[in-house]
């Protein structure tokens, strides 16, 4: 048993700890920036194949103090190399850094990799080679002011890289942040949970995330990991192809339906084949009902449900046909402005005033890095959840819509309330 170590986008910590409990049973503690599980090779696989919210799932091989480059190398040495990779096989190294005294990652990456290949040299008389695309031993080593670890990267490509997404738009949403959403919503994909539309959905993250929840698909069903070439889990892989199995023979048809759609015909014709590639719109199942729509329009598909949306401004939410110069977006607002002249405030306002007379009874989560998005709405959030898109801090909104609320009218209580 060692201790995985899962990073995450901050904020996303907790969700994270129940994910990981949910997923192995075994013990979590919650750290900055991710969440240690205790776990053997199973529970590595597991994680890798199941976690909607990690990043990475990282094995840690080494840690100790160190002061420059050079006690990075004699830390690295004390590794037994010969039982993680051969000279025929690859590595990469990659370095991530916190208030740390080197003047060159890419020296310490450098000093990594001769410690392998040094060691390697010496036990089997000859060296790997790198590879920076597809290692066969993705290693990830983390310095801090004075203690360094490195680890055994048992993913490969980062976990948002699902195996599904080829069509994009500007600024994709990633789809760990789209889980993340998700998770803090509460939106489990029960029939208790009802319907989730996204009025906005882009190349269809959040809804295609919401679409394998509802259908019980693996977010790592469709990929590959680079544990499945690592020395140590070779004797594991037939316990991997069961994992597989046991994951592809629980998916079902959507317990609750799952509505997207966009003003854009590009946006949701990428939509749709990123949705046929998860495995969530075929001829086997159709979890997800795709519309192009103006969001300023839209009807709702249900009586009740949760809106969920990243709301994009540009094209995506001009109206069909309009024509215009951009204008300047308002202070605090991270993305372009609109196209057709209409400004952020305008489109919110707008929004909020057709939802409070068509989606009375809905819950409406938004992200958004407008820490005054209530006021532009002239709605008043019950709740509000930090969380980082890339290098952007937002906050996940949480209106309960209320009909004919006016300017400044609070919004309904909810038992969620924080």
């Amino acid at each position: 048993m060692t201790a995985l170590f899962l990073p995450c986008a901050s904020g996303v910590e907790s969700l994270l700890a129940d994910e990981a409990r949910r997923i192995t049973g075994a013990a979590v503690d919650s750290a900055r920036g991710g969440v240690w599980v205790e776990g053997d090779e199973r529970a590595a696989m597991q994680l890798n194949l199941e976690s909607r919210l990690a990043q990475r799932v990282l094995w840690p091989l080494i840690d100790g103090p160190y002061r420059d480059e050079h006690e990075l190398y004699a830390l690295a040495r004390r590794v037994p190399w010969q039982h993680w990779i051969n000279p025929e096989q690859t590595l990469r190294v990659e370095v991530s850094a916190q208030r740390s005294p080197l003047t060159s990652l890419n020296f310490a990456a450098l000093r990594i990799k001769d410690a392998v290949c040094d060691s390697l040299r010496e036990s089997a008389g000859a060296r790997p080679s790198v590879d920076t695309r597809r290692p066969d031993l993705p290693l990830f080593l983390f310095v801090g002011p004075d203690h360094a670890t490195l680890y055994a990267d048992t993913s490969g490509d980062a976990l948002f890289k699902r195996g599904w997404r080829e069509d994009t738009g500007e600024a994709p949403l990633k789809e760990t942040l789209a889980a993340a959403m998700l998770a803090a919503a509460g939106w489990q994909g029960r029939a208790e949970d009802g319907p989730l539309l996204d009025p906005c959905c882009g190349a269809g993250t959040i809804v295609i995330e919401a679409a394998q929840i509802a259908c019980g698909i693996a977010p790592g069903a469709l990929r590959h990991f680079a544990f499945e070439r690592m020395l140590p889990f070779r004797p594991h892989l037939p316990a991997w192809r069961e994992l597989q199995r046991t994951a592809r023979e629980r998916v079902h048809a959507p317990l609750v339906p799952v509505y997207a759609g966009d003003v854009s015909f590009r946006m949701t014709d990428f939509a749709t084949r990123n949705a046929e590639r998860a495995g969530v719109l075929g001829a086997g199942i159709r979890a997800i009902e795709f519309k192009t729509a103006d969001a300023l329009q839209r009807l709702p598909p249900a009586a009740t449900g949760t809106l969920m949306l990243n709301p994009p401004y540009g094209e995506r939410i001009a109206p069909k046909g309009s024509r215009g110069g951009a204008t300047a977006a308002p202070a605090g607002m991270a993305r372009e402005a609109f196209e057709g002249g209409g400004s952020p405030a305008e489109f919110f306002n707008a929004l909020a005033a057709h939802w409070k007379r068509h989606y009375s009874g809905w819950t409406a989560w938004l992200l958004s890095p407008e820490m005054k998005l209530g006021g532009l709405m002239h709605m008043k959030e019950s709740r509000r959840v930090p969380m980082w898109n890339g290098p952007i801090e937002c906050r996940l909104f949480r209106f309960d819509i209320v009909a004919g609320a006016g300017p400044g009218a609070r919004a309904r209580p909810s038992a969620e309330q924080a």
